[in-house]
């Protein structure tokens, strides 16, 4: 139950941040302060003390840090074209059947049939989203779903990164989240001549809402992967993605964004299948 609860508080603030990183106007600019105070954060830790990753964890560390700069940069390409209250629930609510088959393959989780029911739920929800006529266009529903495939690929990677750590969180997540600091060189490429300027004269409102931002990614996801040592990252991974709910009225009371009755049900739908998913141990 203490897992479950922590975990649901994780989804909370995992909508919570990437509606702050929607609600800004450079989201790309936004993403790279939210890194830089990840990094730090991280840093720090390891400056502290953080207990030394095992040997077998560190490929899950590299592989994991990599891939979680690919997601940052597909979640602003995802963000730019299409509103919050779709392009976050198509994402999120895609992860949980790819990590459940990831899980499947690399650790034999089984699959139940409350499981098998969840998937369906969350399969149904995610395509009712993504065909409403004029709202979700191709271009912005290929955006998230390849930023749900790339959440599914680090939620496995960490889930077994967390595991080969002896169980030991504080051993692999700030790690892990160091390679945040990689986003600066990417940040700087991408945008070119002038990049630094960007960077450094940055508002200072819109710098510490970036990293207010950093700060709640890293409680909402380090909370995951602490449940992952030991809870299935299917069920985990599920559980989280009931953030879709939390998003969506993020969407329409905070960034005022419409959202019609449909968005609603399907969000509702994926929201029961993920707990299914969650309670396939129960």
């Amino acid at each position: 139950m203490t897992v479950n609860l922590l975990v649901l508080f994780a989804a909370l603030l995992h909508a919570s941040w990437n509606a702050l990183l929607h609600g800004t106007r450079d989201r790309f600019l936004a993403m790279t302060w939210m890194s830089m105070a990840i990094a730090a954060i991280a840093t720090l830790c390891i400056v502290l003390g953080a207990p030394a990753p095992t040997a077998a964890a560190w490929p899950c560390i590299i592989a994991s840090g990599l891939i979680h700069i690919v997601y940052n940069c597909c979640l602003v390409w995802s963000y730019r074209i299409g509103d919050f209250s779709r392009a976050y629930p198509i994402a999120r609510g895609t992860s949980p059947l790819l990590v459940t088959l990831g899980a499947l393959l690399t650790v034999q989780e089984t699959i139940t049939p409350l499981r098998v029911a969840g998937v369906v739920m969350v399969s149904s929800g995610i395509i009712v989203l993504a065909v409403q006529r004029g709202k979700v266009s191709r271009k912005s529903a290929l955006a998230a779903l390849t930023t749900g495939a790339v959440i599914a690929l680090y939620t496995v990677v960490d889930g077994l990164g967390v595991r080969w750590s002896d169980g030991r969180p504080l051993a692999y997540t700030p790690w892990m989240f160091a390679a945040y600091w990689l986003m600066v060189p990417v940040f700087l490429v991408t945008r070119g001549r002038g990049a630094m300027h960007m960077l450094t004269q940055a508002s200072w409102s819109s710098a510490r809402t970036a990293c207010v931002g950093g700060l709640i990614s890293v409680l909402a996801y380090g909370i995951v992967i602490w449940a992952m040592q030991a809870a299935p990252m299917g069920a985990v991974s599920a559980l989280r993605e009931t953030s879709v709910v939390f998003a969506v009225l993020i969407a329409r009371v905070g960034l005022r964004e419409s959202v019609s009755s449909k968005t609603w049900l399907a969000c509702l739908v994926i929201a029961v299948g993920a707990i299914c998913l969650a309670l396939q141990e129960a």
